[in-house]
Parts: structure tokens; C-alpha cells; sequence
């Protein structure tokens, strides 16, 4: 196996500009030329007509004149006896000789000095130089930087305009340092690619029996899960180069190129193997081939090298390639075959055990006291692990703000919510009216929460604004990891979010804006529990909805008639009204509840989901 020892994507040692030289030849040559003229541009000159020069010779005021072909330089004594300079046009004047050699002039000798300046011509090799050399020269620079731009854009190497170069990033095997170590929350991932890590450093185990290595995994899951994290990874366990490029390099301007870049790419593989292709966003090239819907060319002509090329090469080789996507549904099905990409890795978002983890390797980065990450871990649920990276990075940030040189548990906290709702925005002025709405509003949540057994306990109640345009929320934490939901979870759940608008309702005897984002997610659960989770007895089992880039959003195609949908849309209404009754009828029997935690919230505009218990906990005390 070749140990290269240096990063093989670094460029060579910048040198000297080869052109300063020819720039410095330039100035002098252009310094020499001005030599050639006489130097008027120390004096200040002033214009003025024929007449004027006429009359000066005639008073006696001149001192000297040079005379030009069309010009007349000359100098005269002002009213104040201060020598100045003029220019005038030249006129055919045959008796201007004569005129200075009688007129008188303030110099010593009492004529005027005049003379007729003789153009030089510039010698011959000057003019060879300036006429040839110099625009030839020029030219060469211009083109060649032409050239060297087109090349870095166009991913051509060598000669101008030639295929080859793959764009790949190469990085050494020496030059990886990022292990499985570093890797948290995707176990099943790590067992997975293990093997192609055991099999790189030990091929003959493998072969005695038989067996030979995967030609490529592909890695899906959504952004921010640590595809490319797990790649370098794989390369920095197995102490192999690895070649990174994106599925969006390969796809350029000119026909063919693409396919070009696909074979320099393999073949530079060849020669480095064993060694490890990463190709990120690998749907930029493996999009489906679709001849019904036209295609694009180039993007399918790179796709089939793609394909010929796994297909060429020796498996036995140790050559490995990972791709990553978000879109596996994309991918063409020759692109997924066995014997290309023969491993499909799930990197899911990682569970509780999983956060918790992650949690420990980023917090190895910085300076903290003992934190509780299981309260941590449970409030970010849902989280990548590019978003606990950041919530840890922000934890930070905000020790530094506030004087502190080590993080805690609460600079972890704050972050968490200002990765989710924005950071506070302290300075809005919120009149005392409409702080009192927010505030029945999230006890109004709070409130159904906490009186529902199917609901996630409340951590915390606040008013204080978001910069995501949030006036106020009620965070709720499980307990534990939920993997499946109920069709009373989720009831219970959209029954908690219609709770702030049926507070307002009941108590403030108003409606406002302030329930725009209860009212999306509760819509969306009600038609999921119709559309695809089979939750209406109207239609049992029956599948009415798609998703589509489960990974990106998931945004649904409905699968139905027009008459259909009109009916789903009376059934989500129906499972909507009947959750907001419920948080009226809850919100009804506790008034006092109501009047008392949201004073408390208005004075302390946060309280944490154990003082609004005790709140709930002394009047349920007082009704037995």
C-alpha cells in the first residue's frame, strides 16, 4: 500500500511572479521614452493667443521662446515682475525672426534667447519594441491567464481546453485524522462500514474464503446525520487516501467533460488503491434516466461512464467508493444494483442514547462543568447531529457573553431554544393587553398538557419574544424515546395545540394571530392521521397520501379523487373540532388554574414546568 506523505490536494510552493520582471522592463522602457521630449511639466503653463504673444515681444516683457511645429513656449515678466510661461498656436509669421532679434528683453544680455525645438525620433530598436515586443508580449499574458482561468473553471488540466483533472479533493492517508471516535450516534453505520475498514487491512482473510469487497456503499439519511463525517471516517480508520469530490463537479458546460472528469477520477484511484471515492450529493448525476419527461444529456452520458466504470474495475483492488444522498428515491435502479452500489446504510437522526453521545464528543471541544445531558439529550429530541454540534457551539457563545470560562448545564439549555426559536429579543416592547393574551395563550397549552395522560410533561412556559417571530412557547419533554405514537398521542397532541386559542377564547374573550403556527401543525397531524396513518374509521387502512423527500421535508402528493379530497377535508375539520372542545372543556374547569399561572407567568415571564405544576397540584389539593 503506498504511504504517501504528503497532502497530495496542496499546491506547489508559491514562487516569485514570472511577469514582475517584464512589468519592471515596461516602466523603464516607458521612462526611457519620455526622455526623447523636453520636460515642460515642471513649469506652469498658461494659455493665451498670438496677439497677446505679438504685443509681450513688443514691450520689451519676453525673456525666451522655443518654437514647435504648431506650438509657441515662451517666457515673459507679469505685472509683478514673476516670470511665467505660456503656450500659444503657431501662424505663419515670416517676420517673427526678425521681431526677436529687435525686440528687447529684461535678460542681462537685453535680446530674447529663442530657439526651434527639433523633434527626435525614437531609435530604432526603441521603436521595434514598442511597435512588436510590447503588444506581443501583452497579448501572451492575456491569453495565458485566459487560459489558466477557463482551466480552473472548465476542470481541464495540461494543455488548454483539454479533458482530464477530475476536480477531486486528495488528501493523504497520513492527512485524515478523523476515526470512528469521532463518529457518535450511528452505531449501526460504524458496524456496517467496519467490515470495508477490516477488509482494506486485511484483503487475504477475505479472499482466502472467497469473498471480495464491496464496490460502494451508499450512505442516505437527512442532512446533518454525518455522511461525510462517516466517510472520512472510514478512510482515517482504514489509513487509506481519500478522494472527495461532489455529484455537482461532474456536471459541466461542455458535452463529454463530465465523462472525462468520471474516468481521470477512477483511473487516479487505480493508481492510488487501496483507497477510499467519496462522492457527495451523488443524485446531482444518479437522477433517474427518464426518456418520457427528455433529459440532459451530459448529465446522462456522465451517469453511464459512472456505471461503466464500476463495473471496470477489480474489486480486488481495495478501490471503495461511498456516495451520499438525500434523495435515494431519485437514484436510478442501475446506479442501486448489486455489484455497484451493493450496501445501502441507513444514517438515521440519532435517538436519546445516540444525542447523548454525540452530545460528549463535542463537549470534549470546550471547557464545562458537570452537565446533565439526559435533560439536555431529551429536549432535542428530532436533532442531527450537525444541529447538537451547533447547540453545543452556541452553549459557548453564550458563556463567553456572559463572563463565564466554562459551560453549564443552563448555557446548554438557552441554546437549545435559541437553535429552535431564535434568540430573545429583550428589547421589544410589548403592551401590558397583549402580554396578558400571550400569556393565557401558553397557559392555555400548558394547561391541556398537563392534564391529558397521553401528553409530554411541561419544562417550561415563557413570554419573552424570539427573533423567529415567536411571542412566547411552551416547551414540553418526554420522558423517554417515543418510537411509535398512538392514535390518542396524537389526538392529545393536537387537542394541546388548539389549548392557546381556546384560552383566548374563554378568557379574553378574543381571537388573534398568535395561534397562526398551532393552527399549521394541527392541521397537518389531523390529515396525516386520515391520509396515512389509517386513523379514521371512514377509511380504515386506506392510503390517500404520499410523501415525497422523506429526507428534505417530506413535502405529500395526495393520492385520491377530487370528491375524495373534499371528504378527507371534512374529516380533518371534524378530528380538529373535536380537540379544540376538548381544550375548551379542560380549560373551562380550571379557571382559577388559569387566572393564577398567568399572572405568575406576566410577573416572572418564564416559569419552569415544576412551578406551574405546583400551581395545578394546590387547586386539584383544594377541589378534593
Amino acid at each position: 500500500m503506498e504511504n504517501t506523505k504528503q497532502d497530495l490536494s496542496k499546491q506547489p510552493t508559491k514562487r516569485g511572479n514570472p511577469y514582475m520582471g517584464f512589468l519592471w522592463g515596461i516602466l523603464i522602457v516607458l521612462f526611457l521614452n519620455g526622455l526623447v521630449f523636453p520636460n515642460l511639466m515642471d513649469r506652469k503653463i498658461y494659455k493665451t493667443d498670438y496677439g497677446d504673444f505679438i504685443e509681450k515681444i513688443n514691450s520689451g516683457q519676453v525673456r525666451e521662446v522655443m518654437i514647435e511645429d504648431k506650438q509657441i513656449y515662451f517666457t515673459a515678466d507679469n505685472e509683478k515682475g514673476q516670470q511665467t510661461t505660456y503656450q500659444t498656436g503657431a501662424i505663419n509669421d515670416p517676420q517673427l525672426v526678425d521681431r526677436l532679434l529687435q525686440a528687447k528683453s529684461p535678460n542681462q544680455s537685453g535680446k530674447i534667447a529663442f530657439n526651434q525645438i527639433v523633434p527626435r525620433e525614437n531609435s530604432p530598436i526603441l521603436n521595434f519594441i514598442l511597435m512588436w515586443i510590447l503588444p506581443g508580449l501583452l497579448f501572451y499574458i492575456i491569453w495565458k491567464q485566459t487560459s489558466k482561468s477557463l482551466q480552473a473553471r472548465l476542470g481541464a488540466g495540461g494543455n488548454f481546453m483539454s479533458f482530464g483533472n477530475s476536480g477531486a479533493k486528495i488528501y493523504a492517508d497520513s492527512d485524515i485524522k478523523t476515526t470512528f471516535a469521532d463518529v457518535a450516534g450511528q452505531n449501526e453505520a460504524k458496524e456496517m462500514l467496519s467490515e470495508i475498514v477490516n477488509f482494506l487491512h486485511n484483503p487475504q482473510k477475505y479472499t482466502d474464503i472467497g469473498a471480495s469487497l464491496p464496490k460502494g456503499a451508499l450512505l442516505v439519511g437527512p442532512p446533518g446525520t454525518g455522511k461525510t463525517l462517516i466517510a472520512r471516517a472510514v478512510a482515517g480508520e482504514a489509513k487509506v487516501p481519500f478522494f472527495a469530490i461532489s455529484g455537482s463537479e461532474f456536471v459541466q458546460m461542455f458535452v463529454g467533460m463530465g465523462a472525462a472528469k468520471v474516468r481521470d477520477l477512477f483511473k487516479q484511484a487505480s493508481e492510488k488503491a487501496p483507497c477510499i471515492i467519496f462522492i457527495d450529493e451523488i443524485d446531482a448525476i444518479g437522477k433517474k434516466r427518464d426518456s418520457a419527461y427528455g433529459g440532459n444529456d451530459e448529465r446522462e452520458q456522465t451517469l453511464n461512464q459512472l456505471l461503466t466504470e464500476m463495473d471496470g474495475f477489480d474489486g480486488r483492488k481495495g478501490v471503495v467508493i461511498l456516495a451520499a444522498t438525500n434523495r435515494p428515491e431519485m437514484l436510478d435502479k442501475a446506479l442501486l444494483r448489486p455489484g455497484r452500489f451493493d450496501r445501502r446504510i441507513q444514517m438515521e437522526l440519532p435517538d436519546l442514547e445516540g444525542r447523548k453521545a454525540i452530545l460528549q464528543v463535542h463537549l470534549k471541544k470546550v471547557k464545562h462543568e458537570t452537565i446533565d445531558l439526559d435533560i439536555v439529550a431529551r429536549a432535542t429530541a428530532g436533532s442531527s447531529g450537525a444541529e447538537l454540534a451547533n447547540i453545543v457551539n452556541e452553549a459557548a457563545l453564550r458563556a463567553v457573553r456572559l463572563g463565564r470560562q466554562r459551560v453549564i448545564t443552563a448555557d446548554l439549555e438557552e441554546s437549545v431554544e435559541t437553535v429552535i426559536a431564535g434568540a430573545q429579543k429583550k428589547d421589544k416592547v410589548i403592551s401590558p393587553e397583549e402580554k396578558k393574551i400571550i400569556s393565557y395563550h401558553e397557559i392555555g397549552h400548558a394547561l391541556v398538557a398537563a392534564l391529558q395522560s397521553h401528553s409530554a410533561p411541561v419544562h417550561k412556559i415563557t413570554i419573552i419574544p424570539r427573533t423567529s417571530g415567536a411571542l412566547g412557547y411552551t416547551m414540553q419533554v418526554d420522558r423517554g424515546e417515543h418510537v411509535l405514537m398512538s392514535q390518542e398521542d396524537l389526538f392529545n397532541r393536537i387537542a394541546t395545540l388548539t389549548g392557546g386559542r381556546a384560552a383566548e377564547e374563554l378568557l379574553c374573550q378574543t381571537v388573534t394571530t398568535g395561534a397562526s403556527n398551532d393552527i399549521e401543525q394541527a392541521t397537518q397531524l389531523a390529515r396525516s392521521m386520515v391520509t396515512r396513518f389509517g386513523m379514521s374509521k371512514k377509511y380504515d387502512m386506506m392510503g390517500l397520501e404520499q410523501v415525497n423527500n422523506a429526507y428534505l421535508g417530506g413535502n405529500t402528493t395526495l393520492n385520491c379523487s377530487a370528491e375524495t379530497a373534499a371528504e378527507i377535508d371534512e374529516e380533518v375539520l371534524r378530528l380538529i373540532k373535536e380537540a379544540h372542545q376538548k381544550a375548551r372543556d379542560l380549560i373551562s374547569k380550571h379557571i382559577p388554574v388559569m387566572h393564577e399561572a398567568a399572572s405568575y407567568l406576566i410577573e416572572k415571564e418564564t416559569i419552569t414546568g415544576d412551578e406551574f405544576m405546583k400551581i395545578l397540584q394546590k387547586y386539584r389539593e383544594q377541589a378534593s
